[in-house]
């Protein structure tokens, strides 16, 4: 490849791996005061390293100042940050964006959010001891700059006195049994494509992010073995080996900073996410989970959740006529930089501008175009409602007869399927996120094609006359069975419409031998029959009267998972793979059934 040619690859390949913040909108209009900016202020951690730090400074306020402080390991003169902090400072706070440890122009080496609770304690520290503070900071950003605050929070700084965490998810490790690690990992299974997109783009140990990427990086995410992706293609150092090829249950992890079952917290927190990421029931989770740990009252009473309908980061870009993935889904505009301002008003500087009145959720209900509104997740109306799994001659494809009922089928059967993993199913829509490949987009797409597949089992209830309205969490339980040692179950959630589209809600996936636990691998054996409980997530979707509810279950959801090579092995580090013939097993011996909640 010339070097022109070389160029053109690395600049679109850099394009498509920033879609999480080309998507963050602008705050308008700015305040009443112009900024002026010191730049590299290097602010010593514990350990004698300095972070690189802009401060961002209203001009002409004087007296002690609240801060505002978003960390991040992409630039901090990437343009949605100086936009960031340039309108929290023109709004009366001084606001300081940091380079995080090992990253541009910061000293130390880089960690995968491995340093960053102590780093940013440190951080506060310092600023506390400024001239210029007023001794209480806020914390701000999405993504790995909302997961950052997560682990944060659990330190329990007394000056860290409010947060706006956005698609902070990723910040959750084993708390609950999800083992998320960063949002790399779901059921056990390696979120492929999000990793190849984001190790190269952004969690290099280099100084910069700049790389050679795959000319054609569909092609490059079929390479085997996974766990040596990062040097076929010229990527490196970064921490992906260690991700990819450490057991979930290895203390390891704990040591990175993710947020456990031992962690409480203490700082009122404002939880932003979207249904269509990949950590919308992580951030759910946590908003319960401040509840549930606050050490003091004004803590637990301080923990609100907003929910949109957007992709990764995307919420504050809604419009009357928003498109997420190829749906409008109405308008799910927010006054969101209007809440967050008053968020650290009321915190910080203490006025008393009612923001605390709002309900402690707020969300989008998809399908019914506007927004809701409980006092916990789930609300409290919310009820499970039990659709029950069975077939006749065979649930293959959508021209199958799958169905979905509400009573227990009377006789048992099981429906099977080949799984190749030379031929996965496809990955259309979801909560993808940072992949860099143009054929990964986030969001709501028209499923029909995909269940056309003879290796994709289609369940569907009877026309909903009166709609249904699904509002929490989503469950699955299939009893199963498999040629293989251990091999993958996907399950996909899907809204059928009168004129035949197939809408994704919500998707999941589950690695079989972690059934009796992540701590635990048990292979499967021939001719059993074993119970899985797939959590399906959470959501809020209406279901309008004449749509049907639908089932898809299958093995492979590739490129945003990593394949099961079905040999039992550990995957990771293997580049041949057996053929699984799976089984679905329904009935009253077998039970397997669909819980949702549904509340109005």
């Amino acid at each position: 490849m010339n070097q022109f040619r070389l160029s053109l690859v690395l600049l679109f390949s850099l394009f498509l791996m920033q879609p999480v913040f080309a998507q963050i909108a602008k705050p308008t209009p700015e305040g009443p005061y112009s900024v002026r900016v010191e730049s590299d202020v290097m602010v010593p951690m514990r350990d004698g390293v300095r972070l690189a730090t802009d401060i961002y400074i209203p001009v002409g306020l004087s007296g002690k100042l609240p801060a505002v402080m978003i960390r991040m390991p992409y630039n901090k003169t990437k343009q949605y940050a100086v936009d960031a902090a340039t309108w929290y400072a023109s709004n009366g706070y001084r606001v300081l964006v940091q380079d995080m440890r090992g990253k541009w122009n910061s000293e130390g080496i880089y960690r995968v959010l491995g340093d960053d609770a102590h780093d940013g304690y440190d951080f506060i520290n310092w600023i506390i001891t400024q001239p210029w503070s007023a001794g209480v900071v806020g914390s701000y950003g999405c993504s790995y700059l909302g997961e950052n605050q997560i682990i944060l929070a659990a330190e329990k700084h007394p000056a860290h006195r409010a947060m706006i965490a956005q698609g902070a998810g990723g910040g959750v490790g084993r708390l609950g049994g999800r083992y998320g690690h960063f949002g790399s990992f779901e059921g056990g299974v390696l979120g492929l494509a999000a990793g190849f997109g984001w190790f190269p783009y952004a969690g290099t140990k280099n100084k910069t992010d700049m790389k050679v990427v795959p000319e054609n990086i569909s092609e490059a995410l079929w390479g085997l073995p996974v766990v040596d992706l990062m040097d076929t293609h010229g990527v490196g150092p970064t921490d992906w080996r260690a991700f990819v090829s450490t057991p979930l249950r290895d203390p390891w992890w704990d040591e990175q900073g993710y947020v456990n079952d031992n962690d409480t917290f203490d700082v009122p927190t404002l939880h932003v996410n979207s249904w269509y990421d990949y950590g919308v029931s992580e951030t759910l989770q946590l908003f319960n989970r401040f509840r549930e740990t606050a050490q003091s009252d004004r803590a637990r009473n301080g923990q609100y959740a907003l929910i949109s309908p957007a992709t990764h980061c995307g919420s504050e870009k809604a419009t009357e006529n928003f498109v997420v993935g190829e749906v409008n889904v109405g308008d799910a505009r927010f006054p969101y930089w209007d809440t967050y301002l008053k968020w650290f008003d009321y915190w910080l500087k203490g006025e008393d501008n009612k923001i605390t009145a709002m309900p402690k959720v707020q969300y989008f209900l998809t399908g019914a175009g506007d927004w809701r509104e409980a006092n916990q997740w789930p609300p409290a109306a919310a009820r499970k409602q039990t659709f029950y799994l069975s077939s006749r001659k065979g649930a293959n494809s959508s021209s199958g007869d799958g169905s979905l009922a509400d009573t227990v089928p009377v006789k048992p059967r099981y429906d099977k399927f080949t799984y190749d993993p030379g031929n996965p199913v496809p990955s259309k829509g979801g909560g993808v996120c940072c992949t860099g490949n143009p054929e990964d987009q986030p969001g709501i797409f028209d499923q029909s094609d995909i269940e056309l597949r003879n290796d994709v089992l289609v369940y569907t209830s009877p026309v909903l006359d009166e709609g249904l309205t699904l509002t929490g969490p989503v469950r699955l339980v299939l009893h199963v069975g498999s040629s293989a040692k251990d091999t993958d179950f996907t399950a996909k959630l899907v809204d059928l419409q009168p004129d035949g589209k197939a809408y994704n809600i919500q998707d999941a996936i589950f690695r079989a031998r972690f059934r009796e636990g992540i701590d635990k691998e048990v292979m499967m054996s021939r001719g059993e029959v074993y119970r899985l409980d797939i959590s399906l997530h959470d959501t809020a979707y209406h279901l309008k009267p004449g749509h049907q509810l639908r089932l898809e279950v299958s093995s492979s959801n590739f490129p945003r998972f990593a394949r099961n090579l079905n040999t039992g092995g550990n995957n990771y580090d293997e580049a041949k793979w057996v053929v699984a013939k799976n089984r679905v097993y329904h009935g009253p011996n077998y039970l397997s059934y669909l819980e949702v909640t549904t509340a109005e």
